[in-house]
């Protein structure tokens, strides 16, 4: 039985690692949200180029911590501009604000995944526009839409107000730090009524693998972020928290829901089957 102390203890522990998260969080999101605008021009004139800069420059935009690079694809695909092997490739290997978490909670075990997964991402955007056109599937027409656009110069006052106070600090952060304290907090309370270590280690791989692919559906931080937590205590193994970060987009696929439902069914079926096969390739190698 847990003690008012021993919750006190907890709540407080987890009060301190949440800002100690959070204010690295909020470093690199400054840091990223800056360079990202800075170069999203050149950007989207290298990646419209041939399909294979779209799969790897998707992919590699995605394995970019935050939301920013999933809208931006998501923006020029309902344009015409990328194809949906793009589309796809982004989502893959995207965690969205998870992976601020991921470089502060777990920093080289987070460099590897989003590794894996921008490698990934190209082979999965291949192969799905290979699929798109194999099976005649109808995609999305081009549609004038704006979804994050950045028309205004990129000056100090600007960056500061809008991005950094408007965009990071009141929309991101609040949210970011509710979810990680929370989860610190119930991690926390439950391994003193649970033996969570055995508990999962009881539970078979493949099922905790389908577990993190379905989990991945969720466009939310919050279960995510409960398999970071456990991976980082060493509770779950590294192939479940990848299959995860493969499965799972963040935020990413909201402004695409907004506008054809068709099209983010299709993405998040082939991200959680591609995902699936990845994660039984794991368990075939033994991990």
């Amino acid at each position: 039985m847990i003690t008012s102390v021993e919750t006190f203890q907890v709540i407080l522990g987890s009060f301190i690692e949440t800002l100690k998260i959070i204010a690295m969080v909020f470093v690199l999101m400054a840091v990223i949200e800056f360079l990202e605008l800075k170069y999203k021009d050149k950007i989207r004139e290298k990646i419209t180029e041939r399909p294979l800069n779209q799969y790897v420059i998707s992919s590699l935009l995605g394995a970019i911590p935050g939301c920013m690079d999933a809208f931006f694809i998501v923006s020029l695909y309902v344009h015409g501009m990328v194809g949906f092997g793009a589309l796809t490739a982004v989502m893959l290997s995207t965690a969205g604000d998870e992976a601020y978490i991921m470089l502060a909670m777990i920093p080289s075990s987070a460099l590897i995944i989003f590794a894996i997964c921008a490698v990934l991402g190209v082979i999965g955007g291949f192969l799905s526009d290979k699929i798109v056109k194999r099976i005649n599937l109808k995609t999305c027409q081009p549609c004038e839409i704006e979804i994050h656009e950045e028309e205004k110069p990129l000056i100090a006052k600007h960056f500061f107000k809008e991005h950094l106070f408007e965009h990071v600090v009141k929309k991101h952060l609040p949210k970011l730090f509710l979810w990680i304290f929370f989860t610190l907090v119930a991690i926390g309370i439950l391994r003193h009524y649970f033996d969570l270590e055995g508990l999962f280690s009881s539970l078979p791989t493949w099922f905790l693998v389908i577990i993190a692919a379905l989990i991945g559906v969720i466009p939310e931080s919050g279960p995510h972020l409960i398999l970071v937590t456990l991976f980082s205590r060493g509770i779950i193994p590294f192939s479940v928290l990848l299959v995860n970060t493969l499965s799972q987009d963040g935020h990413g696929l909201l402004p695409l829901l907004s506008y054809s439902v068709k099209d983010t069914i299709y993405v998040q079926i082939f991200t959680t089957l591609f995902s699936l096969v990845v994660g039984g390739i794991l368990l075939l190698l033994g991990f």
